[in-house]
């Protein structure tokens, strides 16, 4: 039985400095710190992961800056996302070689965090074969990328709490899919303030990867 850690930024945090705490706190993970979950709210970014490029980027970077969304190609796994007030985003940096060495199976893990918060609220979340993230029967509502080094993770999942989160996915194909558009929770339960879900993650994560909770 490993221990979790949390840390809370909020308010708004920015992209890139929240991606320099990662690697600071993987590199404290690797070197035997407890298991870490950062949960965020990002101020507006568009990031782009390995998988990505930007065909997936329906406006122009000088558009996006004119609108204050900043744009970041990051080392995630994944395509395309957008970050911003209204969404939830956690972050798990956690070294695998205390649970199993499989990355699959982790990710698939990451989604079961976000399904069993989603039935505390009534709502069906549910897998969609060879797409990771969540999806409820009104859109996707969490999108999940990682870069795992060492067998320690980093990067991980956005979670559309609220429907401003939803507003700027118009100027992006959301992690490449044309098909599908985005949902949030307050589609299902009325607006929500962030913070008050981040326990709700801490008992999921302490439930679905069996740690205890740090003091």
């Amino acid at each position: 039985m490993t221990t979790i850690r949390s840390i809370d930024l909020f308010p708004l945090s920015d992209y890139r400095q929240t991606w320099g705490l990662q690697l600071k706190t993987h590199a404290e993970v690797l070197a035997g710190a407890d298991d870490t979950v950062i949960f965020t709210e990002h101020k507006p970014v568009v990031t782009i992961g390995k998988a990505g490029g930007d065909n997936n980027l329906l406006v122009s970077p000088e558009r996006l800056q004119a609108l204050g969304i900043d744009l970041v190609h990051t080392d995630r796994g994944g395509d395309i996302t957008y970050h911003g007030p209204g969404q939830l985003v956690i972050y798990p940096i956690f070294d695998l070689k205390r649970h199993y060495l499989d990355v699959h199976r982790f990710l698939r893990d990451l989604e079961e965090v976000a399904i069993r918060v989603l039935a505390g609220y009534g709502v069906s979340g549910f897998r969609v074969a060879g797409r990771t993230g969540v999806w409820t029967d009104k859109g996707k509502i969490a999108a999940i990328g990682v870069h795992v080094k060492k067998w320690v993770t980093y990067h991980g999942m956005a979670f559309n709490v609220n429907a401003e989160s939803k507003v700027n996915f118009q100027h992006i194909i959301p992690c490449g899919i044309s098909d599908a558009g985005v949902a949030s929770l307050e589609d299902f339960s009325g607006k929500i303030e962030l913070q008050t879900l981040v326990p709700q993650f801490e008992e999921q994560f302490i439930s679905v990867f069996g740690q205890n909770r740090a003091d």
